[in-house]
């Protein structure tokens, strides 16, 4: 396999892959309005970019169609990652999209930080992530945070009264809000909502509370409230939930918004009728979704088409590349933030006050 793999060769192009499916009980068919191709039955998760153990890609295009993700990614080393996530000793892939139809509401939940989940989860990263909400019917929400002066008392106190919905924050959600969920936060997606989720390359969560609902072998599904209570942040949230960002025009017919940067991801809005100039510096690589419309990605060694419904990855090596056509995407990266978020935004005129209150979580 090391063999078929030189530096700078025509190999490095954009991947397509094979998605994974989750069957999760409280998941639909929803995902099939926004041009995803399902399995049969119902489908609560696409995993679309994953590396993590449970569902790891297959590559759907190209000369590297068959490999899974992550043995491309120890072929090609640096040049798929980029530097900021290789060593010789190690290569890292850290993020992970996903798509979720919430057909059901979720159970209410807690994911951990990286420290917490090193020490409890076999050396396991913790799990920041963030929701773009694709789809919400009229009236939807999701659980975010505690209500404000519940204590860690006052919620096992809820829990053992099984009266926890007194304890929790609903929120509203509309098709467009980015949603900040950070390790510590307790939240659930509720009934009628389909996103986009950006996370650490991470599947550990742990229930709170799932409405007494039964698994596929008629058992109670488990919870995990000890764990929960170790990790649930219990101080009044000063965070803004959803994300506010700052748009900034590309072209006379492109423009984007710079929606949420954290030191594990960074999530943009492309809007595009024409088209746009991007490329890859060997730091980094970029992930993008396409969420309506057609366009055609050009490259140093050819062409490749893509449509709503589906997802690039965009090795870090490739360099200069063109997206051309009428769409709307998401565009995912590990970002510095001084030069992939602040620097462009202060040169546009924002302050960095601005931008820490409406990019930077």
């Amino acid at each position: 396999m090391t063999s078929m793999y030189r530096s700078g060769s025509p190999m490095l192009y954009p991947i397509k892959l094979q998605p994974v499916f989750k069957d999760y009980i409280w998941g639909g068919r929803n995902l099939e309005k926004f041009g995803v191709i399902l399995p049969r039955g119902k489908t609560a998760e696409v995993w679309e970019v994953s590396c993590h153990p449970d569902g790891i890609n297959i590559i759907s295009n190209g000369m590297y169609k068959g490999l899974n993700l992550l043995d491309y990614i120890s072929v090609m080393g640096k040049d798929a990652v980029g530097t900021d996530h290789y060593s010789s000793e190690h290569v890292s892939f850290p993020l992970l999209l996903k798509l979720i139809d919430a057909r059901d509401k979720l159970s209410v939940q807690v994911h951990p930080d990286d420290e917490y989940a090193n020490d409890n989860e076999n050396g396991e990263l913790g799990k920041h992530e963030a929701w773009y909400i694709m789809d919400a019917k009229p009236g939807a929400q999701i659980i975010y945070h505690v209500v404000d002066g519940i204590d860690k008392n006052d919620f096992i106190e809820s829990v053992d009264k099984s009266e926890i919905d007194q304890s929790l924050n609903y929120m509203n959600v509309f098709a467009g809000d980015v949603i900040d969920i950070y390790p510590g936060m307790i939240h659930s997606i509720g009934a009628g909502i389909v996103l986009a989720e950006i996370q650490q390359s991470s599947n550990i969560t742990y229930r709170v509370y799932d409405y007494d609902r039964m698994d596929k072998k008629g058992n109670k599904r488990t919870l995990d409230i000890k764990k929960a209570l170790d990790v649930i942040d219990f101080v009044p949230n000063n965070r803004k939930a959803k994300a506010l960002g700052i748009d900034l025009r590309i072209n006379s017919g492109a423009h984007k918004s710079f929606k949420l940067a954290n030191k594990y991801f960074s999530l943009e809005v492309y809007w595009v009728e024409g088209e746009v100039e991007e490329h890859t510096d060997g730091s980094k690589f970029y992930l993008y979704l396409f969420l309506e419309g057609e366009a055609i990605i050009k490259y140093k060694n050819g062409r490749i088409s893509v449509k709503a419904g589906e997802s690039i990855f965009i090795p870090a090596s490739m360099g200069k590349f063109t997206i051309k056509g009428s769409f709307k995407a998401l565009k995912m990266y590990v970002p510095d933030i001084e030069s992939d978020i602040i620097a462009p935004l202060t040169g546009a005129g924002h302050s960095r006050k601005e931008i820490y209150e409406k990019v930077c979580s």
